[in-house]
This record gives structure tokens, C-alpha cells and sequence, in this order.
């Protein structure tokens, strides 16, 4: 194997790299004589498969497993020998045809690009002073939020039977709907609840049960929309066949011991306590979040280092793209359609570099101090993103766990909240008391 250093431009490091035909190959024979032992193939007994057989029937494979292996090896050591510290994940350029490589018929050759960190020396973090706002849960949040909930499990009283049904009235309701004259499949049911103006039903639906009676018999005329799920009902028109057994009205709630209890809970007492912390926990999740934003306006002001290029370039493209897809799809702000898009270029480009170099001052930060995250903070993680996809779940943590990359990204994002809750533990923090409104208004930058 041979490792020769070709370019070394401030933060940047070029290595060529080269590795025999004859040492891949004899790389190929140990691998073929560690796997035979375990090999039960057709035609042969277990374990007595000939090395020959063996690498006619899977020496391509094993031959990609070995350069693959061997490309990481060699980075590794490469950035080892020369005592770097890279900044990102090595960028590898192969030379040659690879089949030839994979063949044995040529050398691996190839050029692999690194980043290293830059040298700089993190500000004392109990030198910082940030500004966090904080505000109070006030009575008439929780009576908002008490209110709300009410609103949510509304409950309803039966009408009188010749009362007509107004907008706001439950209906319950058996109907069978069809088309041409023939039912459909789903579109029959019997006892169901419709609140009408609750816009759940399709167009038209609801708003034709508003004046219908106790026992009254009604055909409701109907189109599904264009866009509805259901290819063979979109845009058709509809008989719904609909019988009404009630007509209710909703019943003004009373929040007492009997509502808590209806919704699982001992007392109003425990209920109420319970909407505090929620609001309590939103109002201390925000305030945390405005002193982090505090924190890194700080860091970025006591820092001024060269960036490694790739780092930037790689931020840039992800932020550029997605600006792209927001105008692609018109959710644009309009001061940035006014620009050109070499200013806009500039401005996202100064956005990447302060991300690329707050992600470097925090992990130096970080690495200096011992900041390290538990596996088991990890696996939790993993589990709340594996949750996202019902049904998915094992699929989701396979994937996380045979992609490197993947896990780095879900374990970036716990390190940086560990690392900014060590700060804002050793920094000169002052509490601001602000309103509500204050503390979730959106920040203008």
C-alpha cells in the first residue's frame, strides 16, 4: 500500500493512494479461507466447498466487500499516519475501471479529498453572558385551555322530536349512498353521528341535514369531489338515502369534578394541575429555545476562523436546494423574491458558514469539556423516530443501524443540546420576564 500526501491548501489535504493487485488479492484468499469453513453449498459437504468454487461463485462480491473495506481502511490510516483531525467524512475519487480492480487485472488507485479541523481556541464559556426570557402560565391560559378542552368533548341533549336541526346539532343518522342507482362500497352506515358545519362529510352532505327532524326520511343530492382518494368516486354524483333517528344540541359544558372524571381523571384539581405543567413545559421549551438562539448569536460573535471549504459547500447545496423546492412550490418570502439570485447566493452562503462554524466552536466546545451522549440517550432517539412510521418501526431502526451516516445524523442533534445545556449551565445567564405573546413571537431574522 502506498499513501503519498499530493496537496495541502489551508484546510484542505489530498492523499494518493494506492493498493497492489497482488495484495487485494491475497486479501481475497484469507477472506475465501475464513468464509469456506461455514459454507454449506449443493453438491458439496458442509465445510469442504474448494476455494476455487468459492471464488468463481462469489469472488465478485467478496472482491467489492474488500475494496470497500479497504478504501475506509486506508483513509482511516492515512489521516492516522498524519496525525489529522478530520472535519467531515473523507471524499474518495477512484482512478481507473474499476472491473479491472474487481477482476485482479489492476492496481486500487484512487484520490481521497479531507477537510481538517481548524486550529482555534474556544472562548471560556463562563465568560458568555445570554439573555433568556421567561414567562409566567397566567390564569386565564389555563381557563383558556380548560375551555378548549370542553369545546373538544363537547357533549349533546336530545331535541325536541319536531324540532328542525340547526347548524352546530349532532344528527344521528343511518343513509346508504349510491350512484346510478346502485350502492357503493363504504357508503353505508347506520346510527352515525354527523355534527353539522363540522365540514366532515363531503360537500353538501351536512349542510342538507340542517332543518331535518326526528324521524324524517331525506335523499341528500351530492358530488365527491375531483380530488377525492377514491378514483372511483371522484367527481361522481351521489343519492345519499339518509333516516334520522335524533337530532341533538349541544350542551354547554360544565367544568367541574364530573368533566375531569369524564375525561379519565380524578378531580378538576388533578386536571387543572395537569394543564399547568403542559403550559409550563411549552413556556420553558420556548424560553430555552430563545436563549439558545441567544447563545449562538454569542458564540458567532467570539469566533472568527478559516472554514474547511468542503463543510461549507456541502451546507450551502442543502440550504440552496431547499429554497429551490420552496419556490418551486411558491412558499417564498417576498423580500427574497425581489432578489437576485447572486444576492440570494451570498446571503445563504453567510447563513451556511455561521451553521458550519457554530457546529465546529459547539463540538470543540463539547470535546474539550467531555460532553459525551449516552447510548441510551441514543436508543431513545432512535425509538421516537422509528414511532413516526406506524408499522414501520423495525424497518426504520434496521436502516438507522446498518447506515453509519444516517445514525451520525440522528445522533448530531443530541449532542448539540448537550453541549448548549453545558454552556447555558456554565454562562452568565439572566432571566428576562416577558408576556406569552412576547415569548413566541417569531424571531425577525
Amino acid at each position: 500500500m502506498e499513501v503519498t500526501q499530493t496537496k495541502a491548501e489551508g484546510l484542505s489535504r489530498t492523499f494518493a493512494v494506492k493498493v497492489s493487485a497482488s495484495e487485494l488479492q491475497s486479501k481475497l484468499d484469507a477472506r475465501i479461507e475464513e468464509i469456506r469453513p461455514t459454507m454449506n453449498l449443493k453438491g458439496f459437504r458442509p465445510g469442504k466447498v474448494p476455494a476455487s468454487h468459492v471464488r468463481k461463485m462469489f469472488g465478485r462480491d467478496l472482491m467489492g466487500e474488500i475494496i470497500d473495506k479497504t478504501v475506509n481502511e486506508t483513509n482511516q490510516k492515512a489521516i492516522e499516519d498524519a496525525e489529522l483531525r478530520p472535519a467531515g467524512q473523507p471524499d474518495v475519487h477512484l482512478e481507473g475501471d474499476i472491473e479491472d480492480v474487481v477482476k485482479g487485472e489492476a492496481d486500487l488507485a484512487y484520490h481521497m479529498h479531507v477537510d481538517v479541523m481548524p486550529e482555534f481556541e474556544p472562548v471560556d464559556v463562563k465568560t458568555l453572558k445570554v439573555t433568556r426570557p421567561v414567562a409566567e402560565v397566567a390564569d386565564e391560559q389555563v381557563q383558556e385551555a380548560l375551555k378548549n378542552l370542553a369545546e373538544q368533548n363537547k357533549q349533546y341533549e336530545p331535541r325536541a322530536k319536531t324540532a328542525k336541526a340547526k347548524d352546530g346539532d349532532a344528527v344521528v343518522i343511518d343513509f346508504v349512498g349510491k350512484i346510478d342507482g346502485e350502492p357503493f362500497d363504504g357508503g353505508t352506515a347506520e346510527q352515525q353521528t354527523v355534527v353539522l358545519g363540522s365540514g366532515r362529510f363531503i360537500p353538501g352532505f351536512e349542510e342538507q341535514l340542517v332543518g331535518v327532524k326526528t324521524g324524517e326520511e331525506k335523499n341528500l343530492e351530492v358530488s365527491f369531489p375531483e380530488d377525492y382518494p377514491s378514483k372511483d368516486l371522484a367527481g361522481k354524483a351521489a343519492i345519499f338515502e339518509t333516516k334520522v333517528h335524533e337530532v341533538r344540541a349541544p350542551k354547554e359544558a360544565e367544568i367541574d369534578d364530573e368533566f375531569a372524571k369524564g375525561l379519565g381523571l380524578e378531580s378538576l384539581e388533578q386536571l387543572t394541575g395537569l394543564i399547568k405543567d403542559q403550559l409550563k413545559g411549552e413556556l420553558d421549551q420556548a424560553s430555552r429555545s430563545k436563549a439558545k438562539r441567544d447563545l449562538l448569536d454569542r458564540l458567532d460573535e467570539a469566533h472568527s476562523f478559516d472554514l474547511p471549504p468542503n463543510m461549507v459547500e456541502a451546507e450551502f447545496g442543502q440550504i440552496w436546494d431547499q429554497l429551490q423546492r420552496e419556490m418551486d412550490a411558491g412558499r417564498v418570502d417576498d423580500a427574497d423574491k425581489e432578489k437576485s439570485e447572486d444576492d440570494l447566493k451570498k446571503e445563504y452562503r453567510e447563513i451556511a458558514e455561521r451553521r458550519v462554524r457554530l457546529g465546529l466552536v459547539l463540538a470543540e466546545i463539547g470535546r474539550v469539556n467531555d460532553v459525551k451522549i449516552t447510548e441510551q440517550e441514543v436508543q431513545q432517539a432512535l425509538i421516537q423516530e422509528a414511532r413516526q412510521y406506524p408499522g414501520q418501526e423495525r424497518q426504520v431502526i434496521e436502516f438507522f443501524q446498518k447506515n453509519p451516516n444516517a445514525m451520525a445524523q440522528l445522533r448530531a442533534p443530541i449532542y448539540e443540546d448537550k453541549v448548549v445545556d453545558y454552556i447555558l449551565g456554565e454562562a452568565d445567564v439572566t432571566d428576562k420576564t416577558v408576556s406569552r405573546e412576547e415569548l413566541f413571537k417569531e424571531d425577525e431574522e
